[in-house]
Order: structure tokens, then sequence, then C-alpha cells
């Protein structure tokens, strides 16, 4: 299937701008069996594109991660506040590598020293167009700590610092319960080793 020969767009409006915007498509698409649908109609949550960053020390085997508000686990009925990784929306005219530096930055106090772009994903492609990029960056775990996050964007955000172990414990266990978390773990427990051996310090 090709997007530019196989789906007819008929119409797209915004429904809703406001902190987010909401558009309203009107499509047809080509069938496996090589019809095409009937007119269907979908809206789609349009909220930017972001970037996770997986905040790892390899000399301690730690994980630095945030706890913080969040409105829509409240309104899904869950515990609203998260145990997630350092994220961020880019910008308009922004570089996703700048924009991964500056949230590790204003998010938990540390500095991203080196960093892995480890690939895109689309977080839920029924009802939006966001994607992540996720990277894994070097911070130094025993430097990192506090309260951070910008007052005016009303953020409260909790740093902890925990093994890469109890991190994947954590996931299995359902303390964390976002995606994105969940992703970068599952991750760096089938990659760690190669990421230790390529950024460990050497011994004296």
């Amino acid at each position: 299937m090709d997007a530019k020969t196989d789906v007819e767009v008929i119409a797209r409006e915004t429904v809703f701008q406001g902190y987010f915007r909401v558009d309203r498509y009107r499509l047809r698409h080509r069938t496996f069996t090589g019809g095409w649908t009937d007119e269907i109609v979908r809206e789609v949550f349009e909220r930017g594109h972001a970037v996770v960053v997986l905040l790892y020390d390899p000399d301690r085997d730690e994980v630095a991660l945030i706890e913080q508000f969040r409105p829509g686990a409240l309104a899904a009925g869950w515990h609203p506040w998260l145990i997630e990784c350092v994220a961020g929306i880019i910008e308009e005219g922004e570089h996703p590598d700048d924009v991964a530096r500056r949230e590790t930055a204003e998010e938990t106090g540390a500095d991203a020293t080196d960093m892995i772009h480890v690939g895109d994903y689309l977080v839920t492609a029924g009802g939006s167009s966001e994607s992540c990029k996720l990277y894994c960056a070097r911070v130094d775990s025993s430097v990192v700590s506090g309260i951070h996050g910008l007052a005016h964007e009303g953020e409260d955000i909790r740093v902890l610092v925990v093994s890469a172990a109890e991190a994947l414990a954590m996931v299995r266990d359902g303390r964390i319960s976002n995606s994105m978390a969940t992703v970068a773990i599952q991750w760096l427990a089938l990659e760690k080793d190669h990421i230790r051996k390529g950024w460990r310090t050497p011994a004296p």
C-alpha cells in the first residue's frame, strides 16, 4: 500500500484549537482485496511530536527517572502521578537532539553527555499523529536529584534514581505504567551490555 495512491483525503478541518488541536478527516482508502472503503470520518488529536530520553549511568548501572502529575491519567481513573522518562515536545525549527538535551536539563538538572538515537515510534496511531524520537543519554546519576521543571509551564517534577534492574522490575509490576518509559526501559534491558561496553569509564 502507498499513502500517495491508496488513500484519498476528501476533506480535513480543524474542529478544536486550544492547548492541543483536533482535526476531522473525511477519507477512504484501498482495501487489501483491491477495492475501496466507504467514506470514513475520524478525528485526529494533534499534540505535536516528542523526544523521550532514557537517562542511564553505565558506571553505576542506574537509571534516572522522573515523577509528575498527568491529567490524562486522572481522567482515566488511574493514579495521576506517573513515573516516566524525560520527554518534551519538538517545537517548529528545533532539532530533536537539542530538545533532548534541553529537556534533560530542565526536568532533572543533569547534563546529557553521550547520546544515542534509539529509534522512532507512533504513540497511538489510531487517533493521534504524535510520534516519539527515543534517545538514551549518558548521565552521572550520583549528582541527579531534587525537584525540577518550569514553574510557568506548571511543572513540578521529582527526580528518582534506581538501578536498571529495579527500573525493569517497576515495569513488570506496574509501578511504571506509561508506554514511553516502558519502551525505553525494555530496550535498555535488551541492549544494556552493549551500551555499557561502549560507555563505561575505563578503570584508572
